[in-house]
């Protein structure tokens, strides 16, 4: 028998446990985590960020721009949209009032959106349907006037208030004056 079969079975396991263990090669260690700085930012980020920075500026600047359209279409209007008057019992549009009328014109010509609308006032003798007719009449003499002058009837409106929306209430020549109107407004 040989030296090894009298060997107790667990040492011969025990040195073939350790024989493998001594063939083996040790095990490497783990290679350290490589330290991560801060993530720089991208430069498409970058990009948009400037770009949105960009944009809201021209937007500011539009409506800026805008702003000061507005102010500006509103003063023209305020200063061309003026009152013209009439004689007693007439509707005939009066030399002293044609500057006026063209400049009614000149305003929409250079506002090509701008809207007009145009109220036919009387004084307050006469019946309201004969003052509702003569307002008309009038209106319709201020708006064809500014036809003639090139402004598109579309873009005009009228109506007649005639006794109605007096400026003045005194009954008096000079009251009745102011009254005997047609009036502009933007619509």
């Amino acid at each position: 028998m040989s030296a090894l079969s009298k060997t107790s079975p667990y040492l011969v396991a025990a040195i073939l446990v350790a024989s493998g263990l001594a063939c083996r090669k040790p095990a490497e260690a783990p290679a350290p985590a490589p330290v991560q700085a801060a993530p720089a930012p991208a430069p498409a980020a970058s990009i948009a960020t400037q770009t949105d920075a960009s944009q809201a500026r021209k937007m500011d600047e539009a409506a800026e721009a805008a702003r000061k359209a507005e102010a500006a279409f509103q003063q023209a209007a305020a200063s061309a949209l003026q009152d013209i008057h009439f004689a007693y019992d007439q509707s005939e549009i009066m030399e002293n009032d044609k500057p006026v009328l063209l400049a009614v014109a000149n305003f929409m010509k250079q506002y090509p959106k701008a809207n007009v609308f145009i109220d036919g006032n009387c004084d307050e003798r006469g019946t309201v349907e004969y003052n509702l007719a003569l307002g008309e009449r009038r209106a319709h003499a201020a708006m064809a006037y500014l036809v003639g002058l090139g402004v598109p009837a579309t873009r005009l409106s009228m109506t007649s208030y005639g006794k109605e929306k007096p400026v003045c209430t005194e009954p008096a020549e000079p009251c009745w004056v102011r009254n005997r109107r047609d009036h502009f407004s933007l619509k």
